[in-house]
């Protein structure tokens, strides 16, 4: 039987295309200056706008699953397996493939040397995406709505206990004493973990992905939401008193479970899909109500949200090259181009924000180029 074509829904779009923008932008500041402070992560427990960008792509995962499980529904089981488990592997190979980039490092003398397999971080951004997307898509698929809630409410909660169960006694929320830091380490070992926080420690770990399955899960039933009750005002205010009333809960559990984006908290979760609902609220009243889009200045955005997955990837492997390539023993591309112009023009934390902003540009203008040719890179 063949579905009707379902209609694409603006706000939805443009909130991919805003995520994917602001991704970049506070994953690649320019070099010589701290930036500005909400440009950057929250250090341990609280929160920054930073913090919102990577639950919003889960969230959008689940818009954009919301057209397109329907269709799975009418294949046969083992067809839906294959392409949930295809799609899922090719994701997380992908993002573990980035990681290994460019399979070669420099040393300190600056000679090439291969960067071996067994100090290749295993977890990341698009292996959490791949987990989420394959856990969600399960649940959504042979549960009904009310199933699915219960499953979600199990996975907030179950992961808070096993927090308090299995982490520090004393420090159950710590990043050298919580529950997940264990797993990771009993299951990957201190080679294949995330060294950026100073410790062997993935802020994108096997554990703390129990809770980032349900900002996939929600984004899904909003999106579903939007699509069956339209664009009118009734769809707006429900949509905000979802939202408050998340934000609302979060900022309660905060109390006794801290709101950590790096622990990825149950606490996080309400907040940000809270958030989310509110962001989504806003563009719906001002790309589909008022139609304020003077200028088509959504198609912008709309270059982003139309190769997401392909974009982030380029974001990230480009910057790679720009430290690879060796200007001096001692500097790099990267450090070159901020120290020479972007430093020199504007010092300080808005020349790193300049230099996020060109490069968010540049990206920006190869995804132009790709939409612009009806290219479009699918995974």
């Amino acid at each position: 039987m063949k579905l009707p074509k379902q209609e694409r829904f603006l706000a939805l779009d443009v909130f991919r295309g805003m995520t994917i923008c602001f991704m970049i932008i506070v994953n690649t500041p320019g070099s010589g200056a701290d930036p500005f402070a909400p440009l950057e992560h929250a250090t341990w427990h609280g929160f920054t706008p930073t913090d919102l960008v990577f639950p919003s792509f889960l969230f959008a995962v689940g818009n954009a699953m919301s057209f397109s499980l329907d269709k799975y529904r009418q294949i046969s089981n083992s067809a839906f397996l294959t392409k949930v488990i295809k799609r899922t592997l090719l994701i997380f190979l992908l993002g573990y493939l980035m990681y290994w980039f460019p399979f070669f490092r420099l040393d300190a003398e600056g000679s090439f040397a291969a960067a071996p397999i067994g100090n290749t971080r295993i977890m990341g951004v698009l292996q959490r995406i791949a987990l989420c997307y394959f856990f969600a898509s399960l649940l959504i698929h042979y549960l009904s709505a009310r199933k699915v809630v219960i499953v979600s409410i199990i996975l907030l909660i179950g992961y808070w206990f096993l927090l308090l169960l299995f982490g520090d006694t004393s420090q159950p929320f710590s990043m050298s004493g919580n529950a997940g830091e264990y797993l990771d380490k009993f299951l990957m070992g201190n080679n294949h973990l995330y060294h950026g926080e100073g410790i062997p420690f993935d802020p994108e770990g096997w554990l703390s992905t129990m809770p980032a399955i349900v900002n996939v899960v929600i984004g899904y039933y909003a999106g579903r939401f939007i699509q069956k009750s339209g664009r009118g005002y009734d769809t707006l205010a429900r949509l905000m008193l979802a939202g408050s009333l998340f934000i609302f809960a979060a900022l309660c559990w905060n109390m006794i479970f801290p709101i950590n984006k790096k622990l990825w908290t149950s606490s996080f979760v309400l907040l940000t899909t809270g958030l989310d609902f509110v962001i989504l609220s806003a563009l719906i009243y001002v790309t589909e109500i008022k139609r304020w889009n003077k200028y088509n200045w959504p198609n912008f955005f709309l270059v982003f949200g139309r190769n997401p997955l392909f974009i982030y990837l380029l974001s990230e492997l480009l910057v790679v090259a720009f430290y690879m390539i060796r200007i001096s023993p001692r500097e790099n591309l990267y450090g070159k181009i901020n120290t020479v112009f972007f430093q020199a023009v504007a010092p300080g934390a808005i020349g790193s924000l300049l230099f996020a902003v060109c490069y968010m540009l540049l990206c920006w203008s190869i995804g132009w180029w790709l939409n612009k040719r009806k290219i479009y890179i699918r995974v």
